[in-house]
């Protein structure tokens, strides 16, 4: 159980620093698009921003499917 919690943590953790320094460096980009979501469209966003988002995303989920799925340790 305690590994599973360190995961789940780690994973939301470098998440989070990677979407504070993601902000941080998408600020100056200039090339601006929108993703069309099917019910209406987003703002104008920085592609690299966009992509960064997606990365994150990936990383969080993947550590939350790697804590979730761990086999139970009998004691």
């Amino acid at each position: 159980m305690l590994l599973r919690l360190r995961l789940l943590l780690a994973s939301l953790g470098g998440g989070v620093l990677l979407l504070l320094i993601l902000c941080l460096g998408a600020q100056n980009l200039d090339q601006r698009a929108s993703l069309n979501l099917g019910f209406g469209r987003t703002a104008e966003l920085p592609s690299g921003f966009l992509l960064g988002v997606a990365l994150v995303i990936g990383v969080v989920s993947g550590g939350a499917a790697t804590a979730l799925l761990l086999p139970r340790s009998e004691r």
